[in-house]
């Protein structure tokens, strides 16, 4: 299989790969066909020498075949998005851990709920530019977004979605590795827009406990 993607280090980042490679392979088979019957009718069809113009009228069971079967590729394709879309969007975990992000030319804001749990207390523990997590546990994230519209994106983890000024939007991952993967703003935000750039820490579940006690960061 081609590997273009960064290595996958989320629950549902597997599922998201397949579907990708799954369309990928489908539409390159379809266009090394398309290619080929091109090729072929220019060869087949090209002019002669004396040749005489033929009036053709089509292949109606051709037409209908070339029709149905690309509807009822995309009707399957839709169907199984639509699921893994589902679980990932809908379907947000239960779980304590729970962390606003909000976006802002030309930074990340993450802020955690302090010891009593809640966001948007005087006990919450805010923090540039990086994120902690721990390995194995779901984490929920509130994104927002100060100015303009900022796009949240952890390509390690499949996970891409856009902060917009007055709204809060909630996601979730669950890291399946420890390490630092970058968190890029992907959607052009202003002038700095290249240099919007953050992090995300997976710690193993002592750090992440070591971290959290010292910071304050979680009851």
């Amino acid at each position: 299989m081609l590997k273009w993607l960064p290595e996958n280090v989320s629950t549902y980042g597997g599922r998201v790969d397949d579907i990708f490679y799954l369309i990928f392979y489908i539409t390159a088979i379809s266009c090394v066909l398309v290619l080929l019957g091109l090729v072929y009718f220019i060869f087949k069809y090209r002019a002669r020498q004396g040749g005489r113009a033929v009036s053709l009228h089509g292949n109606t069971t051709l037409e209908i075949l070339w029709t149905i079967v690309p509807a009822a590729v995309f009707v399957m394709l839709g169907f199984m998005s639509r699921a893994v879309w589902s679980d990932i969007r809908y379907t947000l975990p239960e779980t304590d851990l729970r962390v606003k992000v909000t976006g802002s030319q030309f930074n990340w804001l993450m802020t955690y709920p302090g010891l009593d749990g809640q966001l948007g207390t005087q006990d919450d523990v805010t923090q540039e530019n990086l994120l902690h997590a721990p390995v194995n546990r779901p984490v929920r994230v509130v994104l927002a977004s100060k100015d303009v519209i900022h796009s949240f994106f952890l390509p390690h983890f499949r996970l891409k979605q856009d902060a917009v000024p007055g709204r809060e939007i909630e996601v979730w991952f669950e890291a399946t590795r420890t390490g630092r993967y970058e968190i890029p703003c992907a959607e052009l935000c202003g002038f700095g827009h290249s240099n919007m750039k953050g992090y995300l820490k997976v710690d193993s579940a002592e750090e992440f406990e070591t971290w959290a006690r010292e910071k304050k960061a979680f009851p």
